[in-house]
């Protein structure tokens, strides 16, 4: 199977279900964020080398979290995997896992004091926007609520994540002050 087909090169892209719509449409937009998420993840699972399970397991969640925005009509003959309660459960599981580690937080904290720590945020960051760009699309076409859930906790997920991998690295965080 060749990867170039020609069939983008005017800016029109197809949907799961074979409408073509432009590549700055919404749904795109969502998946396309999507998709750049799990490759950040894949850069954090690289840099961490820590929890990596836990990454592999976020990142088919996010694929298939993709396939379910690329998909036109929610009466179709794809059986996709769905985003369920369980999932969510298991990142809050994870969170609490690694909080019990940390020390209570006081202050904001700054992102970096090491690449992975950088990562970690930097990832936080891009799923924020994958779940603004799914909250909108959700305005448009019909989506479970559940979508939002798991990128609003996967994003909560990526912050112990990143405070964690502070202590792991064994350096300290350093808090934001409004007042510089």
């Amino acid at each position: 199977m060749k990867i170039y087909t020609k069939k983008g090169d005017k800016g029109q892209t197809s949907l799961l279900g074979g409408s073509r719509v432009p590549k700055t449409h919404l749904r795109i937009e969502s998946y396309g964020t999507l998709d750049e998420l799990n490759s950040h993840i894949g850069m954090l699972r690289d840099l961490a080398d820590l929890r990596t399970d836990e990454l592999i397991w976020i990142q088919n969640q996010l694929f298939s979290l993709g396939s379910i925005l690329a998909l036109e009509k929610k009466e179709s003959n794809w059986n996709l995997p769905q985003v369920e309660e369980s999932h969510i459960a298991k990142l809050e599981e994870w969170m609490d896992q690694m909080d019990q580690e940390l020390e209570p937080m006081k202050n904001f904290v700054l992102p970096g004091g090491h690449p992975a720590v950088s990562q970690a945020h930097i990832s936080r960051t891009v799923c924020r926007r994958a779940e603004r760009l799914v909250i909108a699309l959700s305005s448009e076409v019909e989506l479970s609520e559940l979508n939002v859930g798991f990128l609003n906790r996967l994003s909560d997920y990526l912050f112990v994540m990143a405070r964690w991998l502070t202590k792991e690295h064994g350096i300290s965080e350093i808090p934001w002050k409004s007042d510089t």
